[in-house]
């Protein structure tokens, strides 16, 4: 294990520094006048038996239009549906990789995050350094304006837009994902009450404060380590930094989710390092479990894992061994 935390000192760590005394009066008031009304969804036909496939879209104030694929299962009324957010600078998956969820009654809505490799487009304004990266992206304009405040706005329209749905069950909601994904499924449950499950792989953008004072170089935290580099290298302005910071630190979130919560984290993770997922983890006030897999880092984990977050999801009893 790279991490230079014991696993027995994880499992009352908490992070590096406080929850913002405003933190929860701040998210309520951002999602308060979140508009939920305006969305186009558009059926597709791509000849898929036991699916009907959509693309859902709906525009931010700043003009960004955030697209969605979206999956249900043909023939059924209303389904639990499990909202899937995908990797950094990635996209979501292809509809196969989606359709288990279909042929298991269950709904499959995959948003692509706004300014990646996905159709969903960024057209806002930041001050600063955008040459890199999306964590610190806004930071000199408040945390208002920071990237990933955006994307937690885009991440609750969207599971409220979804949930109005003539054929989704919003009493049978779920999230899913891994990396920036299970940062996203975090906050959707904690911005979103109507999130019944969580099930997620070693979550980022948890401990900002404990990633600085190590100095992180990888991907995607070198950004911050780069700003001070190239921006603040006397760190006057980092106490200033991490209190803008804080507000998408997901750690932060945790107290306000609700919905049963299961982690999966890899021991060898040198991105997401264990303990900063411990983080996350230990101010969960909810249900929750989390599993070690000793030997992977943060990377794919193919073996039996895909079985058992479907199986945590969905209710399915595939063998694991």
């Amino acid at each position: 294990m790279y991490d230079q935390m014991s696993l027995q000192e994880m499992k009352t760590y908490k992070g590096a520094d406080p929850i913002p005394e405003d933190f929860d009066k701040f998210r309520e008031d951002e999602i308060k006048n979140c508009n939920t009304n305006e969305y186009k969804l558009i059926k597709k036909d791509y000849n898929i038996k036991n699916a009907d496939c959509y693309e859902l879209i709906f525009r931010d104030d700043d003009g960004s239009e955030i697209y969605s694929k979206c999956m249900f299962p043909k023939n059924k009324k209303k389904s639990a549906t499990v909202f899937y957010f995908h990797g950094y600078q990635n996209q979501s998956p292809a509809r196969t990789y989606a359709m288990k969820y279909p042929m298991n009654d269950f709904g499959i809505v995959m948003m692509d995050v706004r300014g990646q490799c996905g159709k969903s487009t960024d057209m806002g304004k930041y001050s600063g350094i955008t040459a890199k990266g999306h964590v610190i992206r806004g930071l000199e304009d408040g945390r208002e304006n920071l990237f990933y405040t955006k994307i937690y706005k885009d991440v609750f329209r969207l599971i409220e837009i979804v949930s109005k749905l003539e054929f989704v069950d919003e009493n049978m909601l779920f999230t899913q994902g891994g990396s920036q994904g299970g940062a996203l499924a975090l906050v959707g449950s904690a911005l979103n009450k109507k999130i019944k499950k969580t099930v997620v792989q070693y979550p980022w953008l948890g401990d900002l404060k404990r990633l600085l004072l190590w100095q992180s170089h990888e991907e995607p935290y070198d950004e911050l380590y780069r700003y001070f580099k190239y921006k603040d290298p006397f760190h006057i302005t980092e106490e200033k930094v991490m209190k803008t910071l804080a507000y998408i630190d997901v750690k932060n979130f945790s107290h306000l989710i609700k919905s049963d919560v299961t982690m999966i984290t890899g021991l060898e993770d040198i991105v997401c390092f264990p303990s900063t997922q411990y983080a996350i983890y230990n101010r969960l006030e909810c249900e929750k479990e989390i599993y070690h897999l000793p030997e992977y880092g943060h990377e794919t984990m193919n073996v039996y894992v895909e079985d058992f977050m479907f199986n945590k999801l969905t209710g399915s009893t595939i063998e694991l061994l």
